[in-house]
């Protein structure tokens, strides 16, 4: 059975200098200011939802090819972690952590002559993990695809004596076509090139196991797949093949195809969004990420 306490609900905050706004590709999803941030997490939590994941809306001007705003002492997105975590200590925050909201590039390591450096991205991956924890988040998500940045991050959040700080790692993350609308929410695509050369090639799926067993080897918690609905085949291999928790991102495109559905008329919307994250959740997935997780919340109460 699938119970919201299952879930993940994803949150964009703004700007201070921004208005809430809906983003047009996911309707009914808004980056919002950080008071209607905290009246969000407190209706959710009457909900049975109790876990976040935030991620930043970052202005084009504060953005840089290194993403040094990522770890600057005055980010808005840190000290919304914060406020967040004063008003309900009992929710549980989950990261991100990848250069792309910061970067000038919008790619998720540090570009220089059109290449990514793997190695030189893992140090800004630190210092952003470190500030994060800093600030209060219980789970770091690095989703940026990085080789060895399970290991890196592990290392530096011991050594800061942030032990207790867990790492959901982007373990199977696809170059996938259903990334658009969440990347409409952020302004985060990459200015030149895709993302092809460090995320997975959606046709090898043994990539993804030996991922796994080297995410798992360097430090993670949570193992993830990343997108859901296309790769029901990979949450199950993965949960067939560790013993850590799998987690599945349901993606803003997954959301989109189905919102659309639904505002046509094609489908019924109560009866398919639960099905769907219940086909996740069947395959293999202990969490799942999911625009749909207040929704769901709420369909759940109404029925219990």
């Amino acid at each position: 059975m699938l119970r919201p306490s299952d879930l993940i609900y994803p949150i964009f905050i703004n700007h201070p200098s921004a208005e809430r706004s809906e983003i047009s590709s996911l309707p009914g999803v808004y980056r919002l200011g950080l008071e209607d941030v905290y009246k969000e997490i407190e209706e959710c939590s009457n909900l049975g939802l109790h876990t976040f994941v935030l991620f930043p809306v970052v202005p084009e001007n504060l953005k840089d090819k290194t993403a040094t705003y990522g770890y600057s002492d005055d980010n808005f997105y840190l000290k919304a972690i914060e406020g967040i975590k004063q008003q309900f200590p009992g929710a549980v925050l989950m990261s991100d952590v990848a250069m792309d909201p910061y970067s000038s590039d919008g790619h998720d390591g540090l570009v220089k002559d059109g290449e990514i450096l793997n190695d030189e991205t893992l140090e800004i991956l630190g210092k952003m993990s470190v500030a994060q924890a800093q600030a209060g988040i219980d789970i770091i998500g690095p989703s940026d695809m990085m080789d060895g940045r399970v290991r890196y991050i592990r290392e530096v959040l011991d050594q800061t004596n942030y032990d207790h700080v867990s790492i959901m790692s982007y373990t199977a993350k696809y170059a996938s076509a259903f990334y658009g609308p969440f990347r409409d929410a952020l302004d985060s695509a990459p200015k030149a090139g895709d993302k092809k050369t460090y995320q997975m090639n959606p046709a090898n799926k043994m990539e993804a196991l030996r991922e796994s067993k080297l995410d798992e080897s360097e430090g993670a918690d949570f193992l993830m797949v990343k997108p859901a609905l296309n790769y029901l085949d990979v949450i199950h291999l993965l949960k067939e093949n560790s013993h850590l928790p799998i987690a599945a991102y349901n993606v803003s495109g997954e959301y989109a195809m189905l919102m659309a559905a639904v505002e046509k008329g094609w489908l019924d919307y109560d009866q398919a969004m639960p099905e769907m994250l219940l086909s996740i959740k069947r395959a293999g997935a202990d969490i799942i990420l999911t625009y749909f997780a207040r929704s769901f919340a709420e369909l759940y109460r109404e029925s219990h």
